[in-house]
């Protein structure tokens, strides 16, 4: 027992010893922790720093030196400043609270951090993209909006960067728009010659009901777009209150080039929704033959109204409708030559619009084929081709993924393009015919896409809900909306009529 008590009493006058000891040389441990500190920043300096730059660095640190040592007292008060500067360095900051770190300056360490991969080459000497870096070199310029998010962002990158090459582009710009959030667009801009990129959220485009727009004779409200895509104004009512948006106008006038549209939509995006709205607007001045491919019954509430010359579902009767559509552009163009010839005015019949709107025709095309028929789309072509000059319009209307079957003089010849919903970058580029430099979000509302018409870069579009009235899950008041704007009463010219009797009797 004795023997124990000794052996505890010995441990604790070992541990007091060692507390006074530790007491008495704690400054001196808190100044040479603070001078390792010291040594480890001036050794990390010396191995950043050029070969070409350390001799005039060194002769800089004699220089100073020299000067301390001549000045009364000089090297005294370095030492002085150098021991105070390793006590601050050397401190125990276990008991100070840990400063909470800036939420702005976690993202975009973040978003460096994932760019690193893509904008880094082993090979650089001096990369402006390294593993553990700091972004505040390379990224000129952020904002981030009232939720956090970041919002704007301005960076540099290297120049071996092939910005020119579009995998490589769209590898940033997937990044980017990762680390940013994928529930917003992203528009970004490539400075090629200064290797800055630009990337900037875009605001959601409001949605609106169809409506009758303001326009001129021949042109046609596809939708609402951002003030970069356009040049004007239209007064439109939004939710009830009257506003004024930029909208996207397609002019469909005898001189224009873009006489017909090509549109493409993933499920549900809203493609029928398109056709109904330009159905409705060109109503009043133009007559309409609707062939519906799928064969839903979604432009049942177009039968039997005034202009609407037929609204087929099958494929014998779309074949019909479609042949009779031939004929009366081969007739247009007789009865324009006459005119001409004769020094007269073409009849009213002649140059009244006719718009052919088709629903999915793809689907008739497969069912064609495999009964041995025409294929519907091969005879557009005649209207496709002479339509600009009789006043023939042609819209189709298509499923994204059935974009290869479309025939190539329908690619051909609808110069006007529209795809709707969230398309990859290939698939935007092949729909619109060129890159697509605004990145869809993960989730868009119906009529939600991109649009271009002629050599225009494509523009963002919201299409103006127009559901099917006999639709009971549409929204009331869009739905009533429809029916406000559909005809009837027959309104056309009486020039018109004999035509359009050829076409009301029932094809068999």
């Amino acid at each position: 027992m004795s023997l124990n008590r000794n052996l505890v009493r010995g441990r604790e006058l070992a541990r007091t010893a060692g507390d006074h000891v530790a007491d008495a040389l704690g400054p001196l441990t808190v100044v040479g922790r603070g001078l390792r500190h010291h040594l480890g920043w001036l050794r990390a300096w010396w191995k950043r720093t050029p070969t070409d730059r350390r001799g005039p660095a060194l002769l800089l640190a004699a220089a100073m030196v020299g000067a301390l040592a001549v000045l009364p007292y000089g090297l005294l008060l370095a030492a002085a400043a150098l021991a105070a500067s390793a006590a601050w360095a050397g401190r125990d900051r276990s008991a100070e609270p840990a400063a909470a770190p800036d939420p702005a300056h976690l993202k975009l360490q973040a978003v460096y951090a994932a760019l690193t991969p893509c904008l880094a080459r082993a090979d650089d000497p001096r990369p402006l993209y390294a593993h553990g870096g700091d972004h505040t070199k390379v990224f000129t310029r952020w904002e981030f909006d009232a939720e956090g998010r970041l919002a704007d962002l301005e960076l540099d990158y290297p120049a071996y960067f092939p910005d020119s090459e579009p995998a490589a582009r769209a590898r940033v710009e997937q990044v980017l728009q990762a680390k940013a959030g994928r529930v917003r667009e992203y528009r970004f801009g490539w400075d090629e010659e200064g290797n800055r990129l630009r990337m900037q959220a875009l605001a959601p485009l409001p949605g609106i009901t169809v409506q009758p727009f303001v326009a001129a004779p021949g042109e046609i409200v596809l939708g609402i777009t951002d003030a970069e895509g356009s040049d004007r104004t239209i007064p439109v009512r939004q939710g009830g209150i009257p506003t004024h948006q930029p909208p996207v106008v397609w002019r469909t006038a005898a001189r224009t080039a873009d006489a017909h549209l090509l549109a493409f939509g993933t499920p549900r995006a809203g493609t029928s929704t398109l056709l109904r709205s330009i159905a409705l607007q060109v109503l009043p001045w133009a007559d309409v033959v609707v062939i519906d491919g799928a064969g839903t019954g979604e432009h049942g509430c177009l039968v039997g109204r005034p202009g609407v010359r037929r609204v087929e579902t099958s494929l014998h009767g779309a074949i019909a409708a479609l042949q009779w559509a031939a004929g009366e552009t081969t007739r247009r163009l007789a009865a324009l030559d006459r005119a001409r010839l004769g020094g007269g005015t073409p009849p009213r019949s002649v140059t009244r619009p006719l718009w052919l709107l088709l629903d999915h025709p793809a689907e008739l095309s497969e069912l064609a084929h495999a009964e041995g028929r025409p294929d519907p789309q091969d005879l557009l072509e005649v209207p496709l081709r002479q339509g600009r000059a009789t006043r023939i319009g042609v819209v189709v209307a298509e499923h994204l993924g059935a974009l290869e079957r479309i025939r190539p003089v329908v690619r051909a010849t609808a110069k006007a393009r529209l795809v709707l919903g969230t398309p990859t970058a290939a698939q935007a580029e092949a729909a619109l015919g060129a890159p697509l430099e605004i990145t869809p979000p993960a989730r868009t509302p119906a009529g939600r896409g991109y649009a271009r018409l002629g050599a225009a870069a494509p523009v963002r579009i919201q299409v103006p809900a127009a559901p099917d009235p006999l639709d009971d899950d549409a929204p009331a008041d869009q739905r009533q909306a429809v029916i406000a704007l559909l005809p009837h009463t027959d309104t056309r010219t009486e020039a018109a009529a004999p035509t359009a009797d050829l076409v009301k009797r029932p094809v068999r």
